[in-house]
């Protein structure tokens, strides 16, 4: 991407006006670093129902932007060039397709309900070596997502890959105008973003306008009814059928569905003439960058399921994210098929290291050597991975934030594994992106200018502290809520800055409170008298607090009855001052109690204005959880809480929300056992048929609760269920996998996750219970891995 803003301007329609600036990346995320990373950056300005960047633009000045896509007139600034548009996505959407004409090379777009970046990433490994070719990152592939990708294209590759993703009719047109694929490949089809259409076939409509213009076609009419479809709509274009592909074998490739993207892969292949893929072994594509704890207290991110300039950038903005502090190391490997000069690919990567603050580098690879000199920051080299993890040095790790970024031949997957934490084999994966729908799908729901509270106590439910934390700070959420000071006092050690209130604040807490800038719910007098004179005795005033109105749970909080006191109190209180006004919704997930919960917003309402219009500053009033910012809109006011709706289960399961996390482990052995054999303790596991079983280092220490022993629970074995035989033991269970074939020890086994019917909610129906308790019981002891795209 080479333009000047005035040639930008001619192509969206925008206006333009100031310095015609060149421009050669685009940036959207003012939090982000990219604009550092990048050369010559747009930032694109947008305005939103709960957001407005146009707040950042003179932050985005000082960081030396000088090019503006803006929908709104903004204030001149030297040097400064600007074009104003109606719509900026709109306009990015022109600009790409713009771009995208200009290319020369074979455009591929890929899309389907699942499995469009497995196939991505699958097929580019697949490519011939020495091709130049793009891919883009991640899964860049919404309405903003696409055109962002378009526009990395320098104009020299081979070939292009874009996926191509939709939530609802009519947006596949735009995306297909900006794509223009020459090869399109249509993966599975399902019920993701089902919501907004009437049925499948109104969906494969919708997915088919990508193929508008291709003149080559690949699906798999294993997907019923995109494969009827396809190969009816498209049938002057012979579509080619995966399924007429050889499929690798189960011993090779295990899951049914990998099998079915290997045919897909295949057939591309064929397609393009390129040599048949081997499938010796299923590829180990990781298609979610790691965050985890590492030796020597330090924080691992591995990124390296791919290595080129464009994700070496987003992983630095994502290092520079995760750091909040600590010192940052990069570990990085030669990079290849950049289709530069190694002299012009590592300029640049040295100018993107020092820009990212990155003060430490780790190279492995010749090339990287050989241009030693370019980094100016610590710096040690290594030939090879093995060499890598036998010679590190302990001050490149110890205390750091780090960053693993290697092309697939370097194997970092090994080096990922020495720079781990060990720690428990049962691991619980925690989908930082989903987390982020989730956010996403309770923003969409809100008036616009209402603030939020995200819940992160008790280790936001057992998903994590910090690095929960972390991302919501990042996201723009307003305040989060600790139940103990102690919670916000690690929050702040890490680098959280946002307001923390703390739920369950004591007296003995206080002054610990006050040093961290931690605010607390007052329900009491006694609570805001001892808290008052723990202000005052810190030499601090108007310290901001969060009264607690009790409107009918009768937990913590003032009732109607205190309010002229209360009222009257607070005026004359110099050293705190309120923020915040709120209550607790104990029914806003129960229909039945509907009657019970509006009288309660009734009773809100009418204490919360009287105390609010007591003192003579503005306030902010809230009561809302996440089951009432959907069931009572009316319930908003000036900002809501979000709890359980955060970590993906609602009051009714919505198809909208996802949940984030996955419990995991291995198997660590099998055995094969005659019937009348009994297994476990008390003999409770008596079988009844010759079996296989597996035993799993999981038990109720880890938080697998002791009543889901005897086959109330199955683990997920390759995809199938493995129920739990006898009694579940402190630190292992024994799972029957005699029907599940070609299990081996070192095999995964999951104990809950997102998929369908095996979820936390799933697992607390079983136990006649909620959630909650399900995810909040996950021992500290079982190592969380944080997911991110």
């Amino acid at each position: 991407m080479n333009y000047r803003l005035s040639r930008i301007a001619a192509i969206c329609g925008g206006h333009f006006s100031g310095c015609d600036v060149g421009v050669r990346s685009v940036v959207t995320d003012s939090r982000s670093l990219t604009c550092e990373l990048g050369t010559e950056p747009l930032f694109v300005a947008m305005r939103g129902a709960n957001h407005d960047s146009h707040a950042f633009i003179a932050e985005m000045y000082g960081r030396g932007v000088r090019a503006f896509l803006v929908e709104r007139e903004v204030e001149p600034m030297p040097g400064c060039g600007v074009v104003r548009v109606d719509n900026a996505i709109r306009a990015l959407q022109s600009l790409a397709a713009y771009h995208r004409a200009q290319f020369r090379g074979t455009v591929v777009g890929i899309t389907g309900s699942n499995g469009k970046t497995v196939i991505k990433e699958w097929i580019a490994e697949e490519l011939p070596r020495g091709m130049k070719y793009y891919r883009s990152p991640k899964s860049y592939n919404s309405q903003l997502g696409v055109p962002l990708s378009v526009l990395m294209i320098e104009g020299d590759e081979q070939l292009a890959i874009f996926e191509a993703g939709i939530s609802k009719p009519g947006e596949m047109e735009r995306l297909e105008r900006i794509i223009r694929p020459d090869v399109v490949i249509f993966t599975s089809i399902g019920d993701a973003h089902q919501e907004n259409f009437v049925n499948l076939e109104q969906k494969c409509d919708e997915k088919m306008i990508l193929a508008h213009r291709a003149s080559t076609i690949i699906y798999h009419s294993y997907y019923e009814p995109l494969g009827r479809l396809v190969a009816a709509r498209f049938a002057d274009r012979r579509p080619i059928d995966a399924a007429t592909f050889p499929e690798p074998a189960e011993s090779v490739i295990g899951n049914a569905a990998s099998r079915r993207n290997a045919q897909i892969v295949e057939a591309f292949c064929a397609a393009m003439h390129y040599p048949a893929p081997a499938f010796a072994a299923a590829p180990a594509v990781a298609m979610r960058l790691e965050v985890k704890d590492g030796i020597n207290d330090s924080v691992l991110i591995n990124d390296a399921y791919n290595l080129d300039l464009n994700s070496l950038a987003l992983a630095l903005d994502y290092l520079h994210n995760v750091a909040l502090g600590r010192r940052c190391t990069l570990i990085l490997s030669d990079i290849a098929q950049s289709g530069l000069s190694d002299e012009e690919l590592y300029s640049r990567v040295a100018g993107m290291v020092a820009r990212a603050g990155v003060d430490c580098l780790v190279g492995i690879g010749s090339r990287l050597r050989r241009h030693a000199a370019l980094f100016d920051c610590a710096k040690e080299f290594y030939a090879s991975t093995d060499e890598c993890i036998a010679r590190l040095s302990r001050q490149a790790v110890a205390g750091r934030a780090v960053l693993l970024k290697g092309a697939r031949d370097f194997r970092f997957e090994k080096l990922a594994h020495a720079l781990s934490r060990k720690s428990h084999t049962t691991v619980l994966e925690v989908d930082l992106d989903a987390m982020i729908h989730n956010l996403n799908y309770f923003r969409a729901k809100l008036r616009p200018g209402v603030k939020l509270v995200a819940m992160v106590k008790a280790a936001s439910y057992g998903a994590g502290d910090f690095e929960v934390a972390q991302m919501l700070q990042h996201q723009g959420v307003d305040y989060l809520a600790v139940a103990f000071a102690d919670e916000g006092v690690l929050l702040r050690e890490r680098g959280i800055t946002m307001p923390i209130v703390v739920l369950n604040a004591d007296a003995d807490s206080f002054d610990l409170m006050i040093a961290n800038r931690l605010e607390p719910e007052i329900y009491s007098f006694r609570s805001l008298e001892d808290f008052a004179a723990a202000v005052a005795h810190a030499g601090e005033s108007r310290f901001p607090i969060h009264v607690k109105l009790d409107t009918g749970m009768h937990r913590l909080g003032f009732v109607e009855e205190e309010l002229p006191r209360l009222c009257e109190r607070l005026r004359d209180c110099g050293q705190v001052r309120v923020a915040s006004i709120f209550s607790h919704l104990n029914c806003a997930d129960m229909p039945e109690e509907d009657a019970y919960t509006r009288a309660q917003i009734a009773r809100y309402d009418r204490m919360s204005s009287t105390l609010a219009a007591s003192l003579d500053y503005p306030v902010l009033r809230h009561t809302a959880n996440s089951a009432a910012i959907e069931r009572f809109p009316e319930a908003q006011y000036d900002m809501c809480r979000l709890g359980l709706g955060l970590y993906g289960f609602g009051w009714h399961r919505e198809e909208g929300l996802t949940p984030v996390s996955t419990l995991k482990t291995r198997i660590v052995q099998i055995k094969h056992l005659a019937a009348g054999e009994t297994v476990g303790y008390g003999r409770a596991g008596r079988l009844t048929r010759d079996s296989v079983t597996a035993t799993v280092p999981v038990g109720y220490a880890d938080g697998l609760d002791r009543h889901l022993g005897c086959g109330r629970w199955s683990l997920l074995v390759k995809g199938r269920p493995a129920p739990i035989v006898g009694r579940i033991c402190m630190d292992s269970c024994m799972i029957d996998i005699t029907d599940i074939p070609d299990v081996q020890e070192g095999d995964e086994a999951v104990i809950f996750s997102p998929a369908a019917g095996n979820d936390a909610a799933a697992m607390a129906d079983v136990l006649g219970t909620i959630p909650y308790e399900v995810m909040t019981s996950v021992s500290g002891r079982v190592k969380r891995i944080y997911l991110k795209e």
